[in-house]
């Protein structure tokens, strides 16, 4: 297995309220999705906030490293696409765009880091 590799078996790194049977796959499909400005993985640069699954709805708080991002728009996109293919059609899904906190690299994750040479 590839050290770099994300685990399937480790806890979310967001927080993340639902059904147990729901974490690894939407874990799963957030990482897929990449931040072409530095080809790694949304969750390992750190811009998911939280997941919550209740009420008929699987809402993804994120953000990005900048306001001024131009990709934003893609990211967006490709969550919900992601999502779609996870979770249940009878979940809604809503990714939201937040600004609060700010990101920060420390948010990115260790494969990140060490990715990006810091």
């Amino acid at each position: 297995m590839n050290a770099d590799a994300p685990s399937t078996t480790e806890a979310a790194p967001y927080p993340y309220s639902g059904p147990e049977a729901l974490r690894q796959p939407i874990l799963q499909a957030l990482t897929s999705v990449v931040d072409p400005e530095v080809s790694l993985s949304i969750v390992d640069v750190g811009l998911i906030y939280g997941v919550t699954v209740d009420d008929g709805r699987a809402h993804v708080l994120i953000t990005m490293t900048s306001a001024a991002c131009p990709v934003a728009d893609v990211i967006l996109d490709e969550v919900e696409t992601a999502l779609d293919r996870v979770v249940p059609a009878a979940l809604q899904i809503a990714v939201e765009l937040v600004w609060e906190p700010p990101w920060h690299a420390d948010r990115m994750s260790a494969r990140a880091k060490r990715f990006m040479r810091w």
